[in-house]
């Protein structure tokens, strides 16, 4: 059963940047799609960026594309999200999650990943 925690969230402020870690443990990513997803308070989860398992094609919700970066390091079983040019409205709980089974049309839904880690804050303030 593979587990995911993340890491790399704090408190910043507006512009600055932070790079958030998933790493896994008991199965491989390499070949699993993982996304990352944001929920801020009293709002539904929503969907921020993925990097397939299959080709490592990666695509991204309009309001972070040209600001944040998916990539993983299968050396390090991690993937990771460059978060740049923040903004106040980034502030949520970042999660990621993993499929063994994605297909591109259910990329961007949550019930389409399995395994889910515990979550980081990410707070940015003026």
């Amino acid at each position: 059963q593979i587990q995911l925690v993340e890491s790399g969230g704090g408190l910043v402020q507006v512009g600055d940047s932070l790079r958030l870690s998933c790493a896994a443990t008991g199965e491989t990513l390499s070949r699993q799609t993982v996304a990352w997803f944001r929920q801020a308070p009293g709002l539904e989860r929503d969907f921020v960026a993925v990097i397939r398992g299959t080709g490592g094609h990666t695509y991204y919700s309009d309001s972070v594309k040209g600001r944040f970066t998916i990539a993983r390091d299968n050396a390090k079983n991690t993937v990771y999200l460059q978060l740049s040019g923040l903004k106040i409205e980034d502030t949520a709980i970042y999660y990621c999650a993993a499929s063994k089974s994605a297909i591109l049309s259910s990329l961007r839904f949550p019930r389409t990943y399995d395994n889910w880690g515990q979550g980081t804050q990410v707070t940015v303030s003026s």
